[in-house]
This record gives structure tokens, C-alpha cells and sequence, in this order.
């Protein structure tokens, strides 16, 4: 076989459809955000950054910096190690503490990325239990999939953010067995925000336990910034919630915040905390610090939600087609994988604007977008100069498709 014609085949297939993925290299500016520098042939030019999962800047907070570069000075640049080796540093019993009390939990457990705590608990947790049933929410991330799909248990896909097909679903399996509704509370590509308390309702009265994944929301809402559960004072009725570090958070890693119990039980049997090495202490320090800053700061909070309904009404006072939802997150549907992938382009070329496109496989095809997410710290210049770069892309588009 051509293995290397293979290949660039299918790689020549995704350009063609329009969904070749080209990461651009930016280099971001400390104290800066959302300004970056973009390196292209040697040459440097600087962007404004719309598409960051660093939500609300605190990844160039100075109270974080300070505290990462602290750690780094006290206890050099590793961890040493697996957790259960050599690797467990004072830094991360520390921020497990502080992600307990977030969510209201007896305990916590840190993981490498969001993506390692949700495929390692959910493998483990459906593996363990003898005859588990795994009930996913159909817009899970794959990271919950591919979690559920590894542990081989039976495994019942109910309709989004449908409480309704949950416990139809619910209701047939037979009483004794264990029973898992895995959800989201925010998605992240529609912006829109599951039905904690219906969902946990339903999973109650079948005595179903519940996981919860937090990660487009930590940080964001709620009077500390423990997520949607926290904002409606749900966090006790979830079984496991699990978040990350890396996105408002500012640093890196995942979690989960549960029982003492049924953490433990993660941490002495799931292969994918086990085995790999931990995070570095600077990094525990550093989303520590994080943590502390946002449940006592409302600003940044404000300062955010502020900024996503200037841009929402800018949008809408140019017929800019977004998709209405009430999260922070503000999907700019273009619907078309090769204008997605231009718009995009031209805005990173000619206007300095950096706004990655979502194209299949990340949403279905046909709902091509740019998923724009406003910061506390984009200014109303910034705002303004995206609304009139998409204005004026917004147009020429219709103008290419009128001449057509």
C-alpha cells in the first residue's frame, strides 16, 4: 500500500470540502490579551484574538502570573512524576481543596486536560459498576463519548437536553441496575444550557446517578464562579461535576469534584490518572490562584456578560445571523464550510481579527460558523472594528452569491 499517498488523499479531501484545518501561529502578549502576534514567513503582524476559550483573561492575570512564577521558583519546572510515584506536590492537594469547596464537594481530583478527567471517570465509573447503563445526552463532547464507548458498558443515547426521552429511557431499564446520566451545562458550539434540575429529577427517581460536565462554565457563573449548577443552586444534586483549568480558569488541566469516596475510587482505578504525569506545580499554583481571584471578583463576570450583549446587539442591528442562546458563547452562522473557512481568512489577513471557523466534524455539515467569544478585556473599538469587518464580508458574500 502507498501509505504515504493515502495520506495526502484524504488529506487533499478535507481541503477540498473546505474542512483542512490550518492552525495559525500566534504568540500571545503578556498583560496584552486579546492582542497577539501572528508569525507568518518570518514576517510579524498583530491580531485581535475573538475565538479564546481563556473567557475572562486569566491567563495574563497578574495574580495568577505572580503566583505560577512562585511556584515555579520554589519548586522548579516538573512535577516528577505520576501522582502515585513521585509527582503529587503540596500545589496540587492545595487546588484540589479549593475545588471541592468551589463546588460544594467533600473532595476533588486533578487531571492533565478537561478531556482526561471526562474519558478517565466515565471509562472507569461505567466499567466498574457491574451491568452500568450509560445515558448520554446526544450533543455530548467526545471526550464524554469516547470515555463511555471505552468502557464497554451498554450505553443509550436520549435527546438533547430532553428530560422527557431521559426518563422514558429510564424507565425501561430494570430497577436494580446501576444507571449514569452523563450531561453538559453548557455546549459549546450552540452556546445553549442543559435543564440541570429537570435532568436530575428524572435521574432521581430512578435512583440514576448524575455527571455533570462543567467546562464551558467554570469560572463564568455563579456568585463564585462554580458554574451553572452553582448559579441555581443545584451543585448537591449532582453526583460528579467535572471542570477544567484551561479555559476561564486560564492555565491547563481538568477535574472532577465528587464524594471522598468516589474520588478515591477514580484515583485507584482509572488507568488514565494512574499513568501519567502530573500537572506541573506551577500550574496547580497558578489555577489556585485563579480559583481564589473569581469566587471573590464579580468584575471580570460582569465586564464579560457585558461585552457578549454588545456584540449580540451590534450583530443584530447589521442582520448578522447568529444563533440566539443564553450562554457567553455567540455562533455567527455562515453555513457553508468554503465561505466559513474565507470569511475567516480574510478577517485574519486583512483586518487583524482572529476567529477560527467550526466546520464538520466539529458541528454537523451545514451548520458552518465562526464562534466568536467576547472577553471582559475587548474593548468598544475591538467590537466595533469586528462588527464592521464582518459587515462588510457579510455583504460581499451576498453580492458573490447575487451575481451567481
Amino acid at each position: 500500500m502507498d501509505y504515504e499517498g493515502f495520506f495526502r488523499d484524504q488529506l487533499e479531501s478535507l481541503r477540498g470540502e473546505g474542512n483542512y484545518r490550518v492552525f495559525a501561529d500566534l504568540e500571545r502578549h503578556r498583560g496584552q490579551f486579546p492582542r497577539a502576534k501572528r508569525h507568518v514567513n518570518g514576517e510579524t503582524s498583530e491580531v485581535t484574538v475573538w475565538c479564546s476559550n481563556d473567557y475572562l483573561g486569566m491567563g495574563q492575570n497578574p495574580v495568577v502570573l505572580a503566583a505560577m512564577h512562585e511556584a515555579i521558583d520554589r519548586c522548579g519546572a516538573g512535577a516528577g512524576g505520576t501522582r502515585n510515584i513521585s509527582g503529587t506536590n503540596h500545589y496540587h492537594v492545595m487546588l484540589e481543596q479549593e475545588l471541592a469547596d468551589l463546588h460544594g464537594k467533600e473532595s476533588a481530583l486533578l487531571f492533565t486536560s478537561g478531556y482526561v478527567s471526562n474519558w478517565a471517570t466515565l471509562t472507569t465509573l461505567a466499567a466498574k459498576l457491574p451491568g452500568c447503563v450509560v445515558l448520554s445526552d446526544e450533543m455530548n463532547h467526545a471526550s464524554m463519548i469516547e470515555g463511555i464507548r471505552h468502557s464497554r458498558a451498554e450505553r443509550q443515547i436520549f435527546k438533547h437536553n430532553s428530560p422527557e426521552d431521559l426518563e422514558r429511557r429510564l424507565a425501561a431499564i430494570e430497577p436494580g441496575r446501576p444507571k449514569l446520566v452523563a450531561f453538559e451545562s453548557v455546549y459549546s458550539m450552540d452556546g445553549d444550557i442543559a435543564p440541570i434540575k429537570e435532568l436530575c429529577d428524572v435521574a432521581d427517581s430512578y435512583g440514576a446517578m448524575t455527571y455533570l460536565d462543567e467546562v464551558h462554565a467554570v469560572g463564568l457563573y455563579g456568585p463564585r464562579g462554580g458554574g451553572i449548577a452553582e448559579r441555581e443552586g443545584l451543585m448537591d444534586r449532582l453526583t460528579v461535576i467535572e471542570g477544567t483549568l484551561g479555559k476561564a480558569f486560564g492555565v491547563v488541566g481538568g477535574y472532577i469534584a465528587a464524594s471522598t469516596a468516589l474520588c478515591d475510587f477514580i484515583r485507584s482505578f482509572a488507568s488514565g490518572f494512574i499513568f501519567t504525569t502530573a500537572l506541573p506545580p506551577h500550574v496547580a499554583a497558578g489555577a489556585a490562584a485563579s480559583i481564589r481571584h473569581l469566587k471573590e471578583s464579580q468584575l471580570e463576570r460582569q465586564r464579560h456578560q457585558m461585552n457578549v450583549r454588545k456584540v449580540r446587539q451590534r450583530l443584530d442591528a447589521i442582520g448578522i445571523p447568529y444563533m440566539a442562546n443564553p450562554s457567553h458563547i455567540v455562533p455567527v452562522m455562515v453555513c457553508d464550510p468554503v465561505k466559513c473557512k474565507w470569511i475567516s481568512d480574510i478577517l485574519l489577513d486583512t483586518y487583524g481579527i482572529y476567529v477560527q471557523p467550526i466546520n464538520y466534524p466539529t458541528v454537523p455539515k451545514g451548520t458552518e460558523r465562526l464562534r466568536i467569544t467576547p472577553s471582559p478585556l475587548h474593548t468598544d473599538a475591538d467590537i466595533d472594528h469586528l462588527v464592521g469587518a464582518l459587515e462588510s464580508l457579510w455583504s460581499r458574500c451576498a453580492l458573490a452569491r447575487a451575481v451567481a
